[in-house]
């Protein structure tokens, strides 16, 4: 059930829920998600952004279109971060379907050039275009530091920008940051802004670092318009902790089992994420169920 990221947005637009969109780097992560997410009966959107791309190789899209093609849940295979038109066309290439052009660092002109003429081929193939306005955070050495530079999406330029870009969705500086949180630190995010954008635009909204945001925060974003949510710090830093602490309590395992066991403590992870942004049991088919026939 590989799909358009449009179809896949729009029944969690309509629904009220957010899809996870989990970066992988090697098939342990990305056997985990998507088992993940069939257990759990969840959609799911996995991506890889320029660095964890460049490090499967292209040769490894093969396997993994094949395996979401046959899977029960609905998927979309997701560039995460591109950050030029040769990016995008290389992930369009090996099969992705959908693209983010990420132009947040340019200026708000150059950043609709950009996103527009990614748009314009993109749209050619059926492939889906992610960009985004304004820029999430950079984070401090302290929870009093907290999370720093964040240039706050402009709810009236995010109605200008999709208007003239044509993107499908839209990623929005709210007041999260990637990487990881000072601990004991959980981001204030303007659920403001993000209310004024959902008002002004009609596309799905995209929060990343969600990592270590905090349930309540990513909770409240949800139920203010957020519909995809990229997962990447919090995920490996689960799968580096198990491997840790795996090796630590048995130091002979054998190499398999200790695989098994960081796909456990992923996996458990995964489908907790899951059921709290609401994306969990969204699509169970009753086997029974099917076409009538004449």
């Amino acid at each position: 059930m590989l799909i358009s990221m449009n179809e896949l947005l729009n029944v969690a637009q309509k629904n009220s829920f957010a899809v996870g969109a989990f970066n992988i780097c090697d098939s342990l992560l990305f056997k985990t998600v998507m088992e993940a997410a069939e257990e759990n009966d969840a959609p799911v959107i996995v991506q890889l952004a320029a660095p964890e791309f460049a490090y499967v190789g292209e040769d490894f899209f093969s396997f993994v279109l094949k395996r979401m093609e046959e899977s029960k849940v609905p998927c979309v295979l997701h560039l995460d971060h591109g950050k030029s038109m040769e990016d995008c066309v290389k992930a369009i290439r090996c099969g992705f379907n959908s693209v983010m052009i990420d132009g947040s660092a340019l200026s708000f002109e150059e950043n609709i050039r950009i996103t527009k003429q990614v748009a314009m081929i993109a749209h050619c193939v059926d492939v889906c275009v992610e960009a985004e306005i304004g820029t999430i955070g950079s984070l401090g050495n302290s929870p009093e530091d907290g999370v720093e530079n964040v240039t706050y999406t402009n709810p009236q330029d995010a109605q200008t920008f999709i208007k003239e870009t044509k993107a499908d969705t839209l990623a929005v500086a709210i007041g999260t940051a990637h990487g990881i949180y000072p601990k004991g630190f959980v981001p204030k995010l303007r659920l403001d802004i993000l209310e004024e954008i959902k008002h002004n635009v009609s596309v799905p909204l995209v929060l990343h670092g969600g990592s270590g945001a905090g349930e309540e925060n990513i909770q409240k974003a949800v139920a203010c318009g957020i519909n995809k949510i990229n997962v990447c710090t919090d995920l490996m830093k689960h799968a580096k902790e198990a491997l840790i602490k795996t090796l630590a309590d048995e130091p002979d395992i054998e190499y398999m089992e200790l695989n098994m066991a960081v796909e456990d403590a992923m996996k458990d992870f995964i489908k907790a994420y899951m059921r709290f942004i609401g994306s969990s049991q969204q699509y169970i088919f009753d086997k029974h169920i099917g076409p009538e026939l004449d």
